[in-house]
């Protein structure tokens, strides 16, 4: 049995045009499980969505990608302390000077780059 890739989307969106979309179908195409995190919506692309990335149903997330704008990202960060994911991915336009001193000092590694060019696939392939 393969066991797959986790990824929590957070800023996963229903508008298939937004990057918060896009992201949750490029990650099942590449064969990661997702877990989309919107607390405005209760399923997306077919999966179950979580109100919280605390409540999202499994310890251990291989990759937390971030579709928020700063101010909403600079208030998630304690919660990814607390989860404690293999990587922290925040995409174009979620992060500022706030949120990468704030990442810092709780000792967060963050990847600032594009999460679906990082599975060797494009956005706009979708």
């Amino acid at each position: 049995m393969t066991i797959r890739p986790t990824v929590a989307v957070v800023g996963a969106s229903r508008d298939r045009s937004k990057y918060g979309n896009i992201s949750v179908r490029a990650h099942l195409q590449q064969g990661y499980e997702v877990f989309p995190v919107n607390p405005n919506a209760d399923e997306i692309e077919g999966l179950a969505a979580f109100p919280a990335l605390s409540v999202v149903p499994i310890d251990g997330l291989d990759r937390v990608t971030i579709y928020l704008p700063p101010n909403l990202t600079l208030e998630l960060l304690d919660e990814i302390l607390k989860i404690s994911p293999t990587e922290v991915w925040l995409n174009p336009g979620s992060a500022d000077e706030d949120v990468r001193h704030r990442a810092k000092e709780l000792g967060i590694e963050i990847i600032e780059a594009c999460s679906i060019v990082d599975l060797g696939v494009s956005p706009y392939a979708f």
